[in-house]
């Protein structure tokens, strides 16, 4: 599971709905990426770490600073 993604979309108070127009997905196929369901692309989850303005090493729990190296 995916934790700091749900997080993050909780705390900008946005549902999956909203995520998945966000990422062009439907709300189903977002969900199975916070639940884990299925494997995260490369390119929605550089989506991710844009929007949320966090590395995608802190999406994947692989850190817990948020900021990006640009």
């Amino acid at each position: 599971m995916y934790q700091r993604i749900r997080n993050l979309r909780e705390d900008k108070d946005l549902t999956q709905r909203e995520m998945g127009l966000i990422l062009s997905c439907s709300q189903r196929i977002y969900s199975n990426y916070e639940r884990g369901d299925v494997d995260i692309p490369t390119d929605i989850l550089i989506k991710l770490a844009d929007f949320y303005d966090v590395s995608v090493d802190y999406l994947l729990n692989r850190t817990d600073k948020k900021e990006t190296n640009r």
